[in-house]
């Protein structure tokens, strides 16, 4: 199962409209995500456009999804700049992969500004049949 690690989505998206949705080191703004079950996999799609793939980092660590990224300005250092509203700096996500989740063998793609991560279930947590010797005639039980 993936769970996310963001109790506070709400008050950080409010805090964003009011502030601005720049992100820092010390303080990533938050990227969309989607999340859904397929097959044997959970797809999850963040929301990266504009993004240079070369930024984006991804970590696993005891079973925690860590994805950062950084945009920065679209124009060159010494533009006059007369609207400035496409959020930039630093985005970072966390998920907690559950027990029932492959994290070693998770498959990235970058493209059309979006990052999809496919997460295979782990062999161990997927549904199998259980052979019942005894008897005069074996049966297999679903779990």
């Amino acid at each position: 199962m993936l769970m996310r690690t963001d109790p506070f989505r709400e008050l950080d998206r409010l805090t964003q409209q009011f502030f601005g949705a720049n992100g820092t080191a010390s303080r990533p703004a938050v990227m969309p995500m989607d999340a859904y079950r397929s097959g044997n996999e959970y797809v999850v799609q963040f929301d990266l456009p504009g993004v240079d793939p070369d930024s984006i980092d991804l970590d696993v660590e005891r079973n925690v999804l860590t994805v950062k990224a950084e945009r920065g300005p679209g124009y060159d250092e010494g533009a006059e700049v007369q609207v400035s509203e496409r959020p930039r700096g630093v985005f970072s996500r966390q998920l907690f992969l559950g027990d029932s989740l492959d994290a070693d063998n998770i498959a990235a793609h970058y493209g059309a500004g979006v990052l999809t991560l496919r997460v295979p279930i782990a062999e161990q947590a997927k549904p199998r049949k259980i052979a019942i010797s005894g008897g005069s005639d074996a049966k297999q039980i679903n779990p």
